[in-house]
Protein backbone atom coordinates (compact mmCIF):
# COMPACT_ATOMS: atom_id res chain seq x y z
CA UNK A 1 0.00 0.00 0.00
CA UNK A 2 1.41 3.13 -0.75
CA UNK A 3 1.63 6.37 1.24
CA UNK A 4 -0.36 9.28 0.35
CA UNK A 5 1.99 12.05 -1.71
CA UNK A 6 3.01 14.88 0.48
CA UNK A 7 0.54 17.97 0.05
CA UNK A 8 2.45 21.55 -0.21
CA UNK A 9 1.57 22.21 3.43
CA UNK A 10 3.50 19.18 4.92
CA UNK A 11 6.27 20.33 2.66
CA UNK A 12 7.12 23.92 3.99
CA UNK A 13 6.13 22.13 7.81
CA UNK A 14 9.31 19.92 6.75
CA UNK A 15 11.52 22.35 5.33
CA UNK A 16 10.63 25.04 8.78
CA UNK A 17 11.39 21.74 10.97
CA UNK A 18 14.73 21.37 9.27
CA UNK A 19 15.61 24.92 9.17
CA UNK A 20 14.43 25.55 12.89
CA UNK A 21 16.57 22.08 13.87
CA UNK A 22 19.86 23.85 12.02
CA UNK A 23 18.92 27.31 13.86
CA UNK A 24 19.19 25.51 17.21
CA UNK A 25 21.82 24.01 16.19
CA UNK A 26 23.70 26.63 15.01
CA UNK A 27 23.26 28.60 18.14
CA UNK A 28 24.10 25.94 20.38
CA UNK A 29 27.96 25.47 18.73
CA UNK A 30 28.51 28.79 19.08
CA UNK A 31 26.80 29.60 22.84
CA UNK A 32 28.80 26.21 23.98
CA UNK A 33 32.28 27.82 23.39
CA UNK A 34 30.94 31.07 25.23
CA UNK A 35 29.79 29.12 28.10
CA UNK A 36 33.28 27.50 28.50
CA UNK A 37 34.88 30.35 28.02
CA UNK A 38 32.74 32.48 30.97
CA UNK A 39 33.45 29.32 33.16
CA UNK A 40 37.52 29.76 32.46
CA UNK A 41 36.96 33.26 33.61
CA UNK A 42 35.08 32.75 37.20
CA UNK A 43 37.46 30.18 37.52
CA UNK A 44 40.39 32.30 36.69
CA UNK A 45 42.00 29.94 34.78
CA UNK A 46 45.73 29.79 34.91
CA UNK A 47 46.14 29.39 31.20
CA UNK A 48 43.77 32.16 30.37
CA UNK A 49 45.23 34.36 32.61
CA UNK A 50 48.62 34.11 31.00
CA UNK A 51 47.22 34.85 27.51
CA UNK A 52 45.13 37.81 29.41
CA UNK A 53 47.63 39.65 31.52
CA UNK A 54 51.09 38.73 29.11
CA UNK A 55 48.92 40.02 26.01
CA UNK A 56 48.16 43.49 27.99
CA UNK A 57 51.39 43.88 29.21
CA UNK A 58 53.14 43.43 25.96
CA UNK A 59 50.59 45.87 24.34
CA UNK A 60 50.90 48.27 27.37
CA UNK A 61 54.72 48.52 26.81
CA UNK A 62 54.46 49.05 22.85
CA UNK A 63 51.67 51.80 23.23
CA UNK A 64 54.44 53.55 25.90
CA UNK A 65 56.96 53.88 23.04
CA UNK A 66 54.39 54.59 19.55
CA UNK A 67 52.09 57.31 20.62
CA UNK A 68 50.86 57.36 17.29
CA UNK A 69 49.69 54.05 17.38
CA UNK A 70 47.68 54.98 20.58
CA UNK A 71 45.92 57.64 18.55
CA UNK A 72 44.74 55.47 15.96
CA UNK A 73 43.65 53.27 18.28
CA UNK A 74 41.41 55.64 19.68
CA UNK A 75 39.75 56.14 16.69
CA UNK A 76 38.96 52.88 15.74
CA UNK A 77 37.58 52.25 19.41
CA UNK A 78 35.45 55.36 19.03
CA UNK A 79 34.21 54.29 15.84
CA UNK A 80 32.57 51.56 17.59
CA UNK A 81 31.39 53.14 20.57
CA UNK A 82 27.99 52.91 22.06
CA UNK A 83 27.39 56.54 20.79
CA UNK A 84 28.10 55.76 16.98
CA UNK A 85 25.67 52.74 17.06
CA UNK A 86 22.95 54.70 18.76
CA UNK A 87 23.37 57.18 16.14
CA UNK A 88 23.64 54.83 13.04
CA UNK A 89 20.86 52.63 13.92
CA UNK A 90 18.63 55.33 14.31
CA UNK A 91 19.25 56.74 11.36
CA UNK A 92 18.30 53.15 9.66
CA UNK A 93 15.61 52.41 11.84
CA UNK A 94 14.23 56.05 10.68
CA UNK A 95 15.02 54.91 7.25
CA UNK A 96 13.36 51.63 7.60
CA UNK A 97 9.83 52.99 8.93
CA UNK A 98 10.31 55.94 6.46
CA UNK A 99 10.00 53.01 3.89
CA UNK A 100 7.19 51.04 5.74
CA UNK A 101 9.46 48.07 6.20
CA UNK A 102 8.03 47.14 9.49
CA UNK A 103 9.57 44.11 9.96
CA UNK A 104 12.67 44.98 9.52
CA UNK A 105 12.43 47.58 11.61
CA UNK A 106 11.66 45.05 14.40
CA UNK A 107 14.44 43.25 14.03
CA UNK A 108 16.47 46.04 14.20
CA UNK A 109 15.27 47.67 17.44
CA UNK A 110 14.83 44.06 19.11
CA UNK A 111 18.42 42.92 18.04
CA UNK A 112 20.45 46.07 18.82
CA UNK A 113 18.57 46.83 22.37
CA UNK A 114 18.20 43.18 23.08
CA UNK A 115 21.96 42.83 22.98
CA UNK A 116 23.00 45.58 24.74
CA UNK A 117 21.03 44.34 27.56
CA UNK A 118 22.37 40.81 27.44
CA UNK A 119 25.51 42.07 27.46
CA UNK A 120 25.14 44.05 30.55
CA UNK A 121 23.17 41.10 32.04
CA UNK A 122 26.51 38.80 31.10
CA UNK A 123 28.56 41.52 32.84
CA UNK A 124 27.02 41.59 36.11
CA UNK A 125 26.79 38.06 36.03
CA UNK A 126 30.36 37.74 35.78
CA UNK A 127 31.59 40.38 37.32
CA UNK A 128 35.06 40.74 36.36
CA UNK A 129 37.38 43.68 36.36
CA UNK A 130 39.27 45.44 34.07
CA UNK A 131 43.20 45.46 33.01
CA UNK A 132 45.06 47.47 35.65
CA UNK A 133 48.50 48.95 34.62
CA UNK A 134 50.96 51.14 34.77
CA UNK A 135 50.66 54.32 33.41
CA UNK A 136 47.30 53.41 31.75
CA UNK A 137 46.71 54.80 28.68
CA UNK A 138 42.89 54.93 28.52
CA UNK A 139 40.23 54.16 31.05
CA UNK A 140 36.84 52.58 30.66
CA UNK A 141 33.86 52.57 33.80
CA UNK A 142 32.10 49.26 34.19
CA UNK A 143 33.03 45.50 34.17
CA UNK A 144 35.59 44.01 31.75
CA UNK A 145 33.85 40.50 30.20
CA UNK A 146 32.69 40.45 27.80
CA UNK A 147 33.64 43.28 25.23
CA UNK A 148 30.50 45.94 24.64
CA UNK A 149 31.86 47.36 21.78
CA UNK A 150 33.13 44.55 20.26
CA UNK A 151 29.89 42.56 20.59
CA UNK A 152 27.82 45.65 19.69
CA UNK A 153 30.51 45.49 16.12
CA UNK A 154 29.32 41.81 15.55
CA UNK A 155 25.84 42.46 15.91
CA UNK A 156 25.85 45.95 14.03
CA UNK A 157 27.62 45.22 11.54
CA UNK A 158 25.35 41.92 11.25
CA UNK A 159 22.59 43.84 11.21
CA UNK A 160 23.09 46.18 8.47
CA UNK A 161 24.55 42.88 6.31
CA UNK A 162 21.17 41.15 6.85
CA UNK A 163 18.65 44.12 5.89
CA UNK A 164 21.32 45.69 3.03
CA UNK A 165 22.75 42.27 1.78
CA UNK A 166 19.42 42.06 -1.05
CA UNK A 167 20.33 45.89 -2.36
CA UNK A 168 24.15 44.24 -3.05
CA UNK A 169 25.09 42.25 -6.38
CA UNK A 170 26.39 38.65 -5.89
CA UNK A 171 29.87 39.54 -5.65
CA UNK A 172 29.40 42.25 -3.97
CA UNK A 173 27.82 40.89 -0.71
CA UNK A 174 31.25 38.80 0.10
CA UNK A 175 33.45 42.17 -0.32
CA UNK A 176 30.69 43.76 2.45
CA UNK A 177 30.72 40.67 4.62
CA UNK A 178 34.98 40.67 4.17
CA UNK A 179 34.67 44.18 5.30
CA UNK A 180 32.56 43.74 7.97
CA UNK A 181 34.65 41.11 9.58
CA UNK A 182 37.48 42.93 9.33
CA UNK A 183 36.55 46.27 10.88
CA UNK A 184 34.78 44.05 13.69
CA UNK A 185 38.76 42.41 14.59
CA UNK A 186 40.28 45.80 14.69
CA UNK A 187 37.41 47.29 16.79
CA UNK A 188 38.02 44.33 18.58
CA UNK A 189 41.85 44.86 18.81
CA UNK A 190 41.48 48.21 19.51
CA UNK A 191 40.21 47.79 22.78
CA UNK A 192 43.07 45.08 24.20
CA UNK A 193 45.66 47.65 22.77
CA UNK A 194 44.29 50.38 24.48
CA UNK A 195 44.30 48.26 27.95
CA UNK A 196 40.79 48.36 28.63
CA UNK A 197 39.76 44.48 27.74
CA UNK A 198 42.00 40.94 28.00
CA UNK A 199 42.05 38.96 24.69
CA UNK A 200 39.41 36.96 26.47
CA UNK A 201 37.32 39.59 26.58
CA UNK A 202 36.95 40.76 22.83
CA UNK A 203 36.89 36.57 22.40
CA UNK A 204 33.94 36.61 24.87
CA UNK A 205 32.35 39.95 22.78
CA UNK A 206 32.77 37.82 19.46
CA UNK A 207 31.43 34.72 20.24
CA UNK A 208 28.05 36.15 22.17
CA UNK A 209 27.37 38.72 19.90
CA UNK A 210 27.29 35.86 16.68
CA UNK A 211 25.12 33.55 19.16
CA UNK A 212 22.13 36.83 19.70
CA UNK A 213 22.81 37.44 15.79
CA UNK A 214 22.04 33.93 15.06
CA UNK A 215 19.23 33.79 17.18
CA UNK A 216 17.59 36.37 16.44
CA UNK A 217 17.95 35.62 12.68
CA UNK A 218 16.23 32.09 13.65
CA UNK A 219 13.54 34.01 15.14
CA UNK A 220 12.65 36.58 12.73
CA UNK A 221 12.63 33.46 10.09
CA UNK A 222 10.06 31.55 11.76
CA UNK A 223 8.29 35.00 12.08
CA UNK A 224 8.36 34.75 8.07
CA UNK A 225 7.01 31.07 7.97
CA UNK A 226 4.28 31.48 10.47
CA UNK A 227 3.17 34.00 7.70
CA UNK A 228 3.79 32.09 4.58
CA UNK A 229 6.31 33.90 3.83
CA UNK A 230 10.08 31.74 2.60
CA UNK A 231 13.01 31.45 5.64
CA UNK A 232 15.51 33.43 5.46
CA UNK A 233 19.05 32.90 4.11
CA UNK A 234 21.81 34.84 5.01
CA UNK A 235 23.18 34.90 1.93
CA UNK A 236 20.17 36.88 0.24
CA UNK A 237 19.34 38.91 3.80
CA UNK A 238 16.26 39.25 5.89
CA UNK A 239 13.86 40.47 3.25
CA UNK A 240 15.36 40.35 -0.25
CA UNK A 241 11.53 40.56 -1.55
CA UNK A 242 12.10 44.11 -0.57
CA UNK A 243 15.20 44.75 -2.57
CA UNK A 244 14.02 47.87 -4.66
CA UNK A 245 11.92 49.58 -1.06
CA UNK A 246 15.63 49.63 0.39
CA UNK A 247 17.49 51.25 -2.35
CA UNK A 248 17.46 55.38 -1.93
CA UNK A 249 15.03 57.39 -4.16
CA UNK A 250 16.97 58.39 -7.60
Amino acid sequence: MTSPAPTPESKAQARFGIHGILAFIAVLLVAVPFGILVLLVRENSVWLRHVDLDTASSLHSYDERHPGFVTAMRVVTNSGSSLAWIVVLTVVGLWLLYRRLYRLTAFLAVTAIGGSLLNEAIKAAVGRTRPVLPNPIATATGKSFPSGHTQSAVVGYGILLLIFLPVASRRWRHIFVILAFVIVSVIGFSRIALGVHYVSDVVGGVVIGTAWLLAMTAAFSAWRRDRHMPSVSPTDGLEPEHAERLKPDP
